[in-house]
């Protein structure tokens, strides 16, 4: 192994687990400002709803269930949960490298 290839990939590792977690709390964001039903007119929500809805477009309307708040938590929830186990799981990849 050449001097700081390790620190170059561990570098890799760390930015690829956070931006899974960005992602991931994003959504998050968004799932608890669903459930506390947050003002949509507030930009803050406005922004975080659309950016949930951008990471989370394969998935938001994946499920039928009666129930709004399940169809979000559902949706949105298995998006959050796949960019952490996927994220995490390059980034150990890559660190073992």
């Amino acid at each position: 192994m050449s001097p700081g290839k390790g620190t170059r990939s561990s570098t890799a590792a760390r930015v690829i687990a956070v931006a899974a977690d960005v992602m991931a709390a994003i959504i998050g964001l968004w799932i608890l400002m669903y459930l506390l039903d947050a003002n949509r007119d507030n930009n803050l929500v406005d922004f975080v709803r659309g950016a949930a809805r951008w990471l989370a477009g394969w998935s938001y309307d994946l499920f039928t269930f009666d129930e709004a708040w399940a169809r979000v938590v559902a949706g949105y929830g298995l998006a959050a949960v796949v960019y952490l186990f996927v994220g995490h799981a390059v980034a150990g990849r890559i660190r073992r490298y």
